[in-house]
Parts: structure tokens; sequence; C-alpha cells
């Protein structure tokens, strides 16, 4: 390895430990190593010896090339605004009480407690394959929790089998998780590709067999829980305009999905422009916020939903844009897909494998988002080093990363907010009783997953 490799190499490793130990300051570290990365790009473009003759020399021969103007290309704003704008019309979904009628419609068709955590699990899923993770437990615990105090039983099980099931859901379609959407980018599919992709079945299906396997397991967990279902009262929803906008930004997803991006646009043919499903997703949150301010002249729900956003997050993933388009440029995402390729002695199934059950187990313990991020930049090498197309090891990755959150009660946001709502409510969650129901779940799901994808895509 050259010079510049191993230093890019070095500095990925200590940003990655730092994220890791300090998670509260995430972002900032990242932002930080994506300033390292551009200083040495400008130093690099401006005074070459200066660390020596060869320094940003690649084994290739090539110089290490990396300025400002570099940095913003590697930066995917149309992942950036399509978590943006979602995020901001789930939030006013979320206060026209809308789930919540919907989890009470659900509730009062169960004969006992054991179908309702079903139920309940079965719906948090179904939310999330279109709503953010986190959003989806922030709007379905609290009726758990509501319906277990009423029969008088504990909330955990039923909380953490919501958290679980959020998760699960959210490689399901475009928008379900940040890491589809991060895929979708990565792979160059559209909100239909979820469903069909190649004449073959979608990640969609893939994950619906995952959760009725898991559905059984949790049936199988609660069969002892056979009280009656008493249930009086419905939540009342006044306002339906935000769920019009959720669906609207589903429905303009999905038609735009036909439209082919300039990459894979034949000669002359119509194409969409790079950020379509961005603007999108801002446009419909925009018409809300509107809407708010002009039509209902409310403008503390316009504070919350700005305030709602995840900028976390955003200000993380910008970062881990530009970090990643440094290590790529100093050669660092080809040392590591070769290593993994190698791994696997040629073999796909093999490659194929490490990726899946790797991704499961470092997401049950890091942020499954930057995982996902490097990762998917790095697949096409090892795909080339196996000598297979790389929508295989694409989808084992989703498969593992985020299913493999599930393990543990730190490996997924979804978890960790479960977790919160029910330390609120007096009840401490040790890590051994999240796990009893955490690791059969994402075993079940992740094998499912496994089995299904290598057939589908071998």
């Amino acid at each position: 390895m050259s010079p510049i490799t191993i230093t890019a190499l070095v500095i990925f490793a200590i940003t990655y430990v730092l994220m890791m130990a300090f998670q509260k300051i995430r972002p900032h570290v990242v932002v930080g190593a994506a300033l390292i990365f551009v200083v040495l790009g400008v130093i690099a473009s401006v005074n070459p010896s200066i660390f020596g003759e060869g320094f940003f020399l690649l084994n290739s021969g090539e110089s290490y090339n990396y300025g400002f103007a570099q940095a913003l290309q590697e930066t995917d704003w149309n992942v950036i605004m399509m978590i943006a704008g979602t995020m901001g019309t789930v939030f006013l979904f979320i206060e026209s009480k809308m789930p919540q009628l919907m989890s009470d419609v659900l509730i009062s068709k169960m004969p006992n407690m054991k179908w309702v955590v079903v139920a309940l699990s079965l719906f948090a899923g179904i939310v999330s394959a279109f709503v953010d993770n986190v959003a989806t437990v922030l709007m379905i615990a609290p009726v758990a929790l509501a319906f277990c105090k009423k029969v008088n039983i504990s909330p955990v099980p039923s909380i953490i089998c919501i958290a679980v099931s959020s998760n699960l859901q959210g490689a399901a379609t475009l928008v379900g998780d940040t890491t589809s959407i991060l895929l979708a980018k990565q792979a160059g599919l559209d909100f239909s590709d979820f469903f069909v992709h190649d004449g073959h079945v979608g990640m969609f299906w893939v994950v619906q067999a995952g959760a009725i396997v898991s559905a059984l397991i949790i049936l199988f967990m609660f069969r002892k829980d056979k009280n009656k279902v008493e249930f009086s009262g419905r939540t009342k929803v006044e306002d339906k305009f935000p769920t019009f906008l959720l669906v609207g930004t589903v429905v303009a997803l999905i038609a735009v999905s036909f439209i082919p991006y300039k990459e894979n646009a034949l000669p002359g043919q119509f194409y969409k422009p790079g950020i379509t499903n961005g603007v999108i997703c801002i446009a419909f949150f925009l018409i809300g916020v509107i809407r708010e301010l002009f039509v209902k002249k409310n403008k503390t729900v316009v504070k919350e939903a700005f305030k709602e956003i995840d900028y976390y997050s955003i200000i993380l993933l910008t970062g881990l844009f530009i970090v990643i388009g440094g290590i790529k440029n100093a050669g660092v995402i080809d040392v590591i897909g070769n290593a993994i390729a190698s791994l696997g002695s040629g073999s796909p199934f093999i490659v194929y494998t490490v990726i899946v059950w790797m991704s499961v187990l470092l997401s049950a313990f890091i942020d499954n988002i930057p995982y996902t991020a490097t990762m998917l930049s790095i697949v096409p090498v090892i795909a080339e080093g196996v000598g297979i197309e790389p929508t295989l090891l694409y989808y084992g990755l989703l498969c593992g990363a985020t299913l493999g959150g599930n393990l543990t009660p730190i490996g997924a946001s979804a978890n960790i907010t479960g977790i919160g709502i029910l330390r609120k409510e007096g009840y401490e969650v040790k890590s051994t009783t999240f796990m009893k129901y955490g690791v059969p779940f994402t075993m079940a799901a992740v094998t499912t997953g496994y089995i299904m994808l290598w057939f589908i895509w071998k």
C-alpha cells in the first residue's frame, strides 16, 4: 500500500473507533475526519512533496486528488433531502393522530392479548415500510403502553416486539429506512425495484417472508397470554390532510420510479434529475408546512416539525459521504474490498455469507448507517473480485445490516427509542430481557432473507 492509502486507512479506523466510543458527538467526529481528507487533498494539489516525494501517489501511479469541489460532489443531496422531507411529513402525520386510530381499530378486532402483540408488531412493520423506524415506534409504542396498563400487564415484551418489527420492515421499500435510501442510490434502484427487480422478486417480498416467520416466533413466545381484550373508545382524527401528504409522497415516488436516471436512460430517452426523489419528499412536506402556517395558522406545529427533523443523522451522513469519498480516492476501498473477496477464496456463496453475517454481527453493536454507507462503496470491488454482479451482495448487505440491529438493545435507534419510552414509565430493560425476544426474531428473519436472496440472485 502507498503512504497516502495507509494514512487514509488509519484516519478511517480512528474515526470509526471514536464514533463507537462517543456516540453523542459522532457528527463532530465525522465532520472533523471529512475536513482532514479535504485538507490533505488541497495540500496534495498545492505542494505534493510536502510530506516527502511520492507520499500522495497511489500504487497505480495516480495522485490523491480530493478538494472541496470533489467533496461536494460526493455528498448525495438526493438522500439528504429525502430524509429531511420524509421526517417532516411523518411528524405532521403523527400529529394528526391517524396512526393511533389505525392501532385502535386493529386492537378492537383481536380476541386476546397474544394476538394483540402479533397484530401491533405486524402493524408497526407495515407502517415502518413507509415511515422512519423511530417515528413508527413513537407512534405505536404509546398505544401498546396504554393497552397494557388497561389490562394490567407489563408492556416490556410488547414494545420490544414493536421496535424489532419496525427495524425489520425498514428494508422493505425505498423510503423505509436510511439504509434503503443509501442502497437505492448506490445500486441505481427506484421505488418499484424493491417489489420487482429485473424480473426477480424484490426485497419487499423477501422482507415479508421474514416478517411472517418472525410473527410465528412472536406467536409462540406469547402463546400463554390469552387474556381477553376489552376495548372501548377510538382516537378521533380531525385532520386527514397529513395522511394524504404521506400517501401522496409514496405515490409520487412510485410514479417517478418508472422514469430512468440519466445513467440508465437510452439515447434520446427522457430522464429525471438525480435529486428527483428528494425534491418530491421536500415538496410534500412544504405543502403541509404552508397549510399549517396560512390555512390553520398554527406556527407551533411548524416549529415542532422542523425540530423533529433528524439533523444529527443528516450531518452524520453528509460527513460520511465526504469521508467515504476521501478513502475511495486514497485507494482504501480497493484494499478492503479485495481483502474481503480473498476471504471467500473466489467463492460467491462464501463471500455472500460473510457479508450477510458479518453485517448482522457488526450492526448489533454499531450504527448501521455509517457501516452500510461504507460497505456500499466496497461491494462493487468485492463483486468484481469474485466475478459476479453486485446485486446479490447489495441485498445481502441490506438484509444483514438492517436486521442485525435487532440482536441488542443498542443496535438500532428504534430499540433505543422503545427502551427510552419504557424507562420513562419506570421499566428498566436489561440486555438479557431484550435479547430474549430480539435474538430469536433476528435469527428467524435474517435466515429467511439469507436463504431467499441466495436462491433468487445467485
